[in-house]
């Protein structure tokens, strides 16, 4: 942290002047629940790094977070995992509410290190269960906040309680603020979210799936280390716009994978995350011109089968 600060914060240390948002840390207290011990005041947990004990706490959260100079940042809040049983879910979410108003109450008496003023995001939770996302997304929507996100999904429930979830939820969030849709997920996902009416996304998906070979075109999913892409001298993605690279052929990728050379990885990665962006692009696109429902039904169709 004081190399961060010692940089100007994160986007002098990394040379990115566009928007950044960091995480509170209660996804990584959900991931290391067998070394956690939760209570009022925060969570004490093992580093799976070097074994050291460390507390955190929705104020250390903010301070940390402020540190950082990430233009939007999250409120500490608890993960339930799924399935989980009702009362722990009730209780996990009242702990996230109480939580969600120290972190307001500190992050409104401090001000940001670098000369820009930073957006503080709720985290709506509640599991599966839609009295408690309808609870606890009235009392998110009640704090005001600049934007507000949706957590807790993506965990390993089936996708249709992943979209009745996220549609209950957006129809009590604010839909002139940014709806946060957290840990989600596939292309289909995407485009069944922003129907829904989610603004904002994030996933290690593209590049997770991408060092394993999968790659995301438009004409479907490919895994790039099959024998049949071996002399397949045709790009990529045939049918990708001007975001997605063309420079190399599948022939090529796959002999990279099979060769253990690293430049696969890299050109599996960079080309993920081209088409999720060329996706969004024209989601957008289509959300202007009044015709994305009927888009996103051809485009589903098409980005989901196994080529």
């Amino acid at each position: 942290m004081e190399i961060l600060e010692a940089a100007g914060g994160l986007h002098k240390f990394m040379n990115w002047e566009r928007p950044l948002l960091t995480d509170s840390g209660g996804y990584q207290v959900y991931s290391l629940a067998k070394s956690r011990k939760i209570t009022e005041e925060g969570v004490t947990f093992q580093s799976h790094i070097d074994g050291s004990r460390q507390f955190f706490s929705p104020e250390s959260a903010m301070d940390i977070q402020r540190q950082i100079g990430a233009d939007i940042i999250m409120a500490f809040d608890e993960c339930p995992p799924y399935p989980c049983e009702e009362k722990y879910v009730k209780n996990s979410m009242h702990l996230t509410h109480r939580w969600l108003k120290r972190c307001c109450d500190h992050f409104d008496k401090t001000e940001g290190m670098y000369g820009f003023s930073q957006s503080l995001f709720p985290i709506v939770q509640g599991g599966t269960y839609p009295h408690l996302r309808k609870q606890s997304a009235e009392f998110i929507a009640s704090m005001d906040r600049e934007g507000n996100a949706i957590g807790g999904l993506s965990v390993g429930e089936p996708h249709d309680k992943l979209y009745a979830t996220t549609e209950l939820v957006c129809g009590i969030l604010p839909p002139e603020k940014p709806r946060y849709l957290m840990g989600v997920g596939t292309p289909e996902n995407i485009l069944e979210c922003i129907g829904l009416g989610i603004d904002m996304f994030d996933c290690v998906l593209p590049t997770r799936n991408a060092r394993h070979g999968m790659i995301y075109t438009w004409d479907g999913i490919i895994n790039i280390k099959n024998e049949k892409w071996k002399d397949n001298f045709e790009m990529l993605d045939p049918s990708g716009s001007s975001y997605v690279d063309t420079t190399y052929s599948k022939a090529y990728v796959r002999h990279l994978f099979k060769a253990k050379e690293m430049l696969g990885q890299q050109i599996t990665s960079i080309h993920n995350l081209a088409f999720y962006l060329d996706l969004v692009t024209k989601a957008r696109e289509h959300i202007v011109a009044g015709d994305f429902n009927a888009w996103k039904k051809a485009t589903i169709s098409n980005i989901t089968r196994r080529l």
